[in-house]
């Protein structure tokens, strides 16, 4: 797997971020669709809205959500954009956009920090 991040898609495209997928539901406010600098909008791959809804962007509600989000990329076509992440991770540097200002406790942080330790797990092989 090649570097994986997660950045906020009102910040400026840098050559390194490779492909640079959005993984928000809805598309972010005040940004034109030129200066986003997309490769891609994934919905499919973000939290429901009941759940986003739910989890407010509250820290302290962060362990919660997370736990919920994990469990809600079970779902099939959530699990079909997970694995479409993963396929994109392998050919090169990956960066994950969200709206969202606190990024550690972001859905976009959760699914890197997920697509990290899948492939640490299939590095040694547990």
């Amino acid at each position: 797997m090649q570097e994986v991040r997660a950045r906020r898609v009102y910040e400026p495209a840098a050559p390194s971020d490779g492909r640079r997928v959005l993984v928000d539901r809805l598309w972010p406010r005040g940004l034109s669709k030129d200066k986003a600098h997309l490769d891609e909008w994934l919905k499919d791959v973000a939290p429901s809205g009941e759940l986003r809804r739910w989890y407010g962007h509250q820290p302290e509600r962060f362990a919660e959500f997370r736990r919920r989000y994990e469990a809600e990329l079970k779902d099939p076509d959530r699990s079909e954009a997970l694995r479409h992440l993963r396929d994109l991770a392998q050919t090169g540097p990956l960066t994950l956009l969200t709206a969202t200002r606190d990024l550690e406790h972001s859905e976009a942080e959760v699914l890197v920090q997920l697509l990290r330790s899948e492939w640490r797990a299939s590095r040694t092989g547990s």
